[in-house]
């Protein structure tokens, strides 16, 4: 297994190299030892930066958190005041870029943590706290789209991208991958059905 940058400071080779072990070899394959020789680094590089599992975890999170940033670049995302054709839009590019290519590992990765941090109080406050950068903008939009209750109706969207994500990923769909125009329908019927009800 390769560092995902060579480039990279030794921080994101770290992290990098976690979150593909999460991904190849689930939370029992992460260990210190792992990372290190994933990341090409010498014994005891991963210890030093972060000494417990816990701080090995945060890593992880704070690199999934920064990663996904990518994925749902902000630039790409429509303006508040965009129409609910240009939210579904966008939110169907992000969709179909997470269900293709090296971001299907990304995500296999992110359900190991979120596994973890149901085991581990003090990994789910900081697990939430990541997430809670991608939410709060899609409730912004909801609202601005007109949700009567954009707390309740970020809550249905979350879930509804969240579930058709993992379906296609790990789930019994998992060798399917919607087209982003079959995304972009699904997201506007879902949009339909929580602003016009």
């Amino acid at each position: 297994m390769a560092a995902r940058s060579t480039g990279a400071p030794r921080t994101e080779l770290i992290a990098d190299a976690a979150l593909a072990l999460l991904a190849e070899r689930g939370m029992r394959g992460l260990t210190h030892r792992a990372v290190d020789e994933a990341a090409g680094l010498p014994q005891g590089s991963t210890s030093n930066h972060a000494r417990t599992r816990l701080a090995l975890l945060e890593t992880a999170v704070r690199r999934l958190a920064e990663r996904e940033a990518e994925v749902l670049n902000p630039a790409e995302m429509p303006a508040p005041a965009a129409g609910r054709d240009q939210l579904a839009a966008g939110l169907a590019l992000a969709l179909h870029r997470y269900l293709t290519g090296d971001h299907r590992r990304l995500l296999v990765a992110r359900y190991e943590l979120a596994l973890e941090a149901t085991r581990r109080p003090e990994l789910r406050a900081y697990y939430d706290a990541a997430g809670a950068q991608f939410r709060q903008p899609l409730e912004a939009l909801l609202r601005a789209a007109g949700s009567a209750t954009p707390e309740l109706h970020t809550l249905s969207l979350v879930a509804w991208c969240d579930g058709l994500m993992f379906s296609c990923v790990a789930g019994s769909y998992h060798s399917t991958v919607p087209t982003r125009e079959e995304l972009r329908r699904g997201v506007g019927e879902l949009l339909r059905g929580m602003l016009d009800g």
